[in-house]
């Protein structure tokens, strides 16, 4: 489905829903910014593309290919980029990429996905408040999208930076096993952040080379505003996988703290109890000539001598800290 909006910038008014054939003549007209949103596209849809905006056949192969790399790609009069929304989803919080391929003209924007996209509404409804900017072009529609997106890491890596927290007190206060578990599953995410933030800033950095005239200079500043955020976003992931790493050194040497004070109690009890063991395996032997076999009070002497046994190694062991 493709949803059309043009924003005539003299008059500032919006006409909207008008007929997809219809596209390249609203673009004719310089004063003009047309927006043309294609939500689940079919082949259909993009031969309209093809045919109304005269776009590059690779263009369109990479927007009907899904699951390209983040980029940005220069054509005549225009560019072709590929961004992804990242958003937190279900009980779990599992991290869901949305693919968001944009065609980026003078007086022209289209955005094709093929599913929803939160930024989409965000920039729909900030253009219409900031209609009195409207003479430069597609530009700051193009930033508005591209900020919202950007803008919406911060609020998910906050997220994962609390997860983070919760799974510190987890392991120093109450060590729980399972917190391993929840430490791979953050350092998957971040990973997958990372390939989707790293290269956005060659992205706005093709942006804001400049190499096609196609926004006046007074645009850049805004997508100089993105790629400041894109840094920020950039290094809060990097950040946060470095404390992740920490997280997981601390586990893993807390865990083999744990298991050495299992392995000191369990070779304590073993001492104790080969002590005593040794005792009544003497005491266990059938030779016929043992100077206490026939000793009245020798059980009780053997019991004894056990006990007393156990008893000393049991308070050394504890005044050495191995119990």
């Amino acid at each position: 489905m493709i949803t059309t909006t043009c924003l005539d910038s003299k008059s500032k008014e919006f006409t909207q829903d008008f007929p997809a054939e219809e596209l390249s003549d609203y673009c004719e007209v310089e004063r003009n910014v047309v927006w043309a949103d294609v939500s689940d596209p079919t082949s259909k849809d993009f031969d309209e593309l093809a045919a109304e905006f005269n776009f590059h056949p690779l263009s369109i192969e990479d927007c009907r290919n899904a699951h390209q790399r983040p980029k940005v790609e220069e054509y005549p009069g225009y560019y072709f980029m590929v961004l992804y929304e990242a958003e937190l989803v279900g009980p779990d919080d599992d991290l869901e990429l949305r693919e968001l391929n944009i065609f980026l003209g003078k007086n022209f924007l289209v955005t094709v996905h093929s599913r929803p996209i939160r930024a989409i509404e965000t920039a729909r409804r900030l253009w219409g408040e900031w209609t009195d900017r409207s003479e430069q072009g597609a530009g700051l529609l193009a930033y508005l999208l591209t900020d919202a997106i950007v803008d919406d890491y911060m609020p998910l890596l906050d997220v994962l930076s609390d997860r983070m927290d919760d799974l510190e007190d987890k392991i120093f206060g109450d060590f729980q096993p399972e917190a391993i578990q929840e430490i791979f599953r953050i350092k998957k995410q971040l990973l997958f952040l990372r390939r989707t933030v790293a290269p956005l800033r060659d992205v706005f950095n093709t942006m804001l080379r400049r190499e096609q005239p196609i926004f006046p200079r007074e645009t850049h500043v805004y997508f100089q505003d993105v790629f400041d955020h894109i840094i920020r976003v950039a290094d809060t992931i990097d950040t946060l996988r470095d404390m992740l790493g920490s997280t997981m050194d601390a586990y893993l040497s807390i865990q083999g703290n744990r298991m050495n004070m299992i392995m000191k109690r369990l070779t304590s009890v073993a001492t104790v109890l080969m002590s005593v063991t040794l005792v009544a395996g003497i005491y266990g032997m059938n030779f016929e000539y043992m100077p206490e076999l026939h000793w009245r009070f020798g059980y009780v002497f053997a019991l004894g001598a056990m006990l007393v046994i156990g008893l000393v190694l049991y308070f050394y062991l504890r005044k050495v800290k191995w119990l």
